[in-house]
């Protein structure tokens, strides 16, 4: 068996156009979208996380401000920009790439972006309506996971489904997307005992671990859906340096019915639903939903 290959590239390119469109239309009423995104220090990976978010939002038409703040920044002067975005109209979405230097506290950078325009999905409130059922905004990474099931035309009703990881950012907003499909769900994490006997149940594995290839094929029930949310960097060997996911995608894709790829997979589906939140949090401000 070779799997099928789940293609989230062009899946985002899809719905990049679809945001374009509506960026088009909302800007035409007098709206136009606008996304902030802060970075703090010059961490190389935020750098090129930020700079693909950035021409992601230009391509679609929505207007973005990059904020870059030197790794020093205070946290008091951190939070005071944040409360200016905040407060502006033209600015509908903020997101603070993480991780944040060590000095500053993330969870209270967090919870100073206005809930409204917190479409990244991590702030406390936002996590709590996605926990009851009725979310303002859902997790990028785990939104786009669930629009690329969809897309594969995945049944997740009465479905086994096993989440490896338990991070508040994709693991368990990733679990509750899940549960309200129908799904049964396990959460697995660095304390679970015998990780293989849970994975091999599953019909639908996500792996959201951040280890190189610990998903391996005598983990994975022959015909599964695998989902890599991992990106990881190769430290030794042959190919030390290149990308890879948390799972092992040459063993596990001759097992699984259907998988990700690392890259090409989660990674631009994460960044179209970052699109899409920004896209709705405009519409609502324009009155619009």
């Amino acid at each position: 068996m070779t799997a099928n290959i789940i293609d989230g590239a062009a899946l985002a390119g899809r719905i990049r156009a679809q945001i374009a469109q509506r960026a088009q239309a909302l800007t035409a009423r007098g709206t136009r979208p606008g996304l902030a995104v802060v970075l703090v220090g010059d961490d190389p990976a935020s750098a090129v996380y930020v700079r693909n978010k950035v021409k992601d939002c230009e391509e679609a038409g929505i207007h973005s401000v990059l904020d870059r703040l030197p790794a020093e920044t205070s946290e008091q002067a951190l939070l005071a920009r944040i409360d200016q975005l905040n407060r502006d109209p033209a600015i509908h979405g903020i997101l603070v790439q993480l991780p944040l230097p060590a000095h500053l506290d993330e969870r209270l950078v967090i919870e100073s972006i206005a809930p409204d325009k917190d479409v990244d999905g991590f702030h406390v409130s936002n996590a709590g309506a996605l926990m009851t059922g009725s979310p303002r905004f859902l997790p990028c990474t785990p939104y786009g996971v669930m629009k690329m099931l969809e897309e594969a035309g995945v049944k997740l009703g009465g479905a086994e489904a096993v989440v490896v990881g338990r991070s508040n950012i994709v693991g368990k907003p990733q679990a509750m997307l899940l549960l309200a499909q129908d799904a049964t769900v396990t959460i697995c994490h660095s304390r679970t005992q015998d990780l293989a006997a849970h994975t091999r149940r599953a019909d639908v594995l996500i792996a959201a671990v951040g280890r190189a290839r610990m998903i391996t094929a005598d983990m994975v029930k022959p015909g599964a859906v695998v989902i890599d949310v991992g990106m990881n960097r190769i430290p030794d060997g042959p190919n030390a340096g290149k990308l890879c996911g948390d799972v092992d995608f040459d063993s596990v894709s001759q097992v699984a019915g259907a998988i990700t790829p690392v890259p090409g997979g989660v990674g631009p589906m994460t960044r179209a639903m970052l699109l899409v939140n920004t896209m709705e949090a405009a519409e609502r401000a324009a009155g619009l939903t």
